[in-house]
C-alpha cells in the first residue's frame, strides 16, 4: 500500500468526529464531524481535502436509527465513493481513560474492551462513548486492525509524589484512585512542536503546557516527560472549566448532600455540567460570549462575565506559577485548545498575573497569533531571574495527527 492512511475516530456520547490521515506526510485527506446523534437532527459533514480546487464539503441528514453505526455507515460509503478506503489500513480510536494499564497505544482484542469498559467507574462520560465508536467501527471496518490511543497515557511518567492523594495508601493500592491526567495527546503534540521551533531534542525539554478549551489542564513536561498535570482522577480536578468547578473543597459535597438536599447525581451535574464558567456567569460557557458580554459592559451580565473570566484566568495563572515548583528551567509556556489558541485577552490576563516571575508579553503578537497562527508571543524583556530563557508559544494542537502516527507506529 502506497502512503498507507490512519481513520482517526474520537467517539462523544452524541458525535463522532473523523479524520483519514496519512502519518508520514501528515496530509489530512478527510475529516469531519456527525452530530446530534440519537436525535431526528443527526446529520454528518465530511469534508474531502484531496481535491486539487481546494476543500469540498458534503452535509447531509442521518436516517434512523440516527446512531453511531449509522453515521459510520454513511462515512464507509463516502469513503468508497472517493475511492479512499483502499489506503486506510487501520483505525485509531481516542480513548479517555487507560488507568494505569496503558502507556502506549494498543491493538484493541476483547480484553482491551473489557478493560475500557471497566474502567468506565472512572471516566463514566467517556470510556462508554468510545466503546461505542469502537464496537461500531469493528463493524464497519471488520478487516481494519483497531488501535486505542488513551488521553491518559502521555502522564503515566509522573511520579509517586505528583500522582498520590493525600488519602489512605491502601485505596490507591486496592482501587487505583490516584492522579490519571487527561488531554495527553495534546500536551504531547504541542511540545513536540515546540522542541522543532526550539532546534532542541524533546527529551531536552521543559516546557509549561496550557490546554484550554470547554475543558482545561496545565501540564508541566520535564525532559520531554509529564511529570505534574492539574486533571486528576477524573477531568473535574483543575482550574476551571467551562462547565466544570475544577478544585474545590470536599467539605462542599457533603454541605450540599447534608445541609441542601442535594442527591449525588444531582451534586454531579452540578460539579460537572453548571459550574466552571457557566455557572459564575450565568449565561455561557462559552469564552467567546463572555468576552464581547464583558466588553460591552452595560449591565450586570457584563459584570458577571468578567467575574468569570478573573476567576478562569486566575485559577490558570496559580496553577502555571505552582508548577514552576518541578522545573529548575523553563524553555517556554504553551497556549494551546480553542480558547488558549485564539483569546488573546485571557493570554494577556493569565501572563499579567505571572509578573513575579518577570514573565512578559508581547502585545503585538499577541493579538496576531490567533485562529491558526503560532508562535512566540513573548516580549523581549521576559526572562525568569530563577530560571532560563523563557518563551511564550502559541501553538494549535492535532491530537488527531498524534494518534494517526502514533497507530501507524505500532503496526510497524
Amino acid at each position: 500500500m502506497n502512503n498507507p492512511a490512519i481513520l482517526v475516530i474520537n467517539c462523544g456520547s452524541s458525535s463522532v468526529k473523523f479524520s483519514v490521515i496519512q502519518p508520514e506526510s501528515e496530509t489530512t485527506l478527510l475529516s469531519g464531524l456527525a452530530e446530534c446523534l440519537t436525535t431526528e437532527d443527526a446529520s454528518i459533514k465530511i469534508k474531502y481535502h484531496a481535491n486539487s480546487e481546494g476543500i469540498s464539503t458534503k452535509t447531509k441528514a442521518l436516517a434512523a436509527p440516527y446512531d453511531h453505526q449509522e453515521a459510520l455507515n454513511n462515512l464507509v460509503k463516502q469513503l468508497n465513493i472517493l475511492n479512499l478506503v483502499q489506503n486506510i489500513c487501520a483505525v485509531g480510536h481516542r480513548v479517555v481513560h487507560g488507568g494505569e494499564l496503558y502507556s502506549q497505544p494498543t491493538l484493541i482484542n476483547e480484553d482491551v474492551k473489557s478493560t475500557i469498559e471497566n474502567l468506565a467507574k472512572l471516566a463514566p462520560l467517556h470510556n462508554p462513548t468510545n466503546l461505542i465508536g469502537i464496537n461500531a467501527c469493528e463493524k464497519a471496518f471488520a478487516s481494519l486492525p483497531q488501535i486505542a490511543v488513551f488521553d491518559t497515557a502521555f502522564h503515566q511518567t509522573m511520579p509517586e509524589k505528583a500522582y498520590l492523594y493525600g488519602i489512605p495508601f491502601e485505596l490507591y493500592n486496592q482501587h487505583s484512585i490516584r492522579r490519571y491526567g487527561f488531554h495527553g495527546t495534546s500536551h504531547y503534540f504541542v511540545a513536540n512542536q515546540v522542541a522543532k521551533l526550539l532546534n532542541k531534542p524533546l527529551a531536552s525539554c521543559n516546557l509549561i503546557s496550557a490546554h484550554l478549551g470547554n475543558g482545561c489542564s496545565v501540564t508541566v513536561i520535564k525532559n520531554g516527560e509529564s511529570v505534574d498535570t492539574s486533571m486528576g482522577m477524573t477531568p473535574l480536578e483543575g482550574v476551571m472549566m467551562g462547565t466544570r468547578c475544577g478544585d474545590i473543597d470536599a467539605g462542599i459535597i457533603f454541605h450540599l448532600v447534608e445541609r441542601l438536599g442535594y442527591t449525588l447525581e444531582q451534586v454531579d451535574t452540578l460539579l460537572n455540567k453548571k459550574s466552571g464558567l457557566l455557572g459564575i456567569s450565568q449565561l455561557s460557557n462559552d469564552c467567546r460570549t463572555l468576552e464581547t458580554t464583558m466588553l460591552e459592559g452595560k449591565n450586570n451580565d457584563s459584570a458577571l462575565a468578567k467575574l468569570a473570566l478573573d476567576v478562569f484566568c486566575y485559577r490558570i495563572a496559580k496553577s502555571i506559577a505552582s508548577f514552576s515548583a518541578s522545573l529548575t528551567e523553563l524553555d517556554g509556556l504553551i497556549f494551546t485548545g480553542g480558547i488558549g489558541e485564539n483569546s488573546s485577552w485571557v493570554r494577556q490576563q493569565i501572563i499579567a498575573q505571572l509578573s513575579l516571575l518577570n514573565f512578559k508579553i508581547c502585545d503585538v503578537s499577541n493579538l496576531a497569533t490567533r485562529f491558526g497562527a503560532s508562535g512566540n508571543i513573548a516580549a523581549e524583556s521576559s526572562r525568569p531571574s530563577s530560571l532560563s530563557l523563557s518563551l511564550f508559544w502559541v501553538i494549535a494542537t492535532n491530537e488527531e495527527l498524534v494518534i494517526a502516527q502514533q497507530s501507524a507506529l505500532l503496526l510497524s
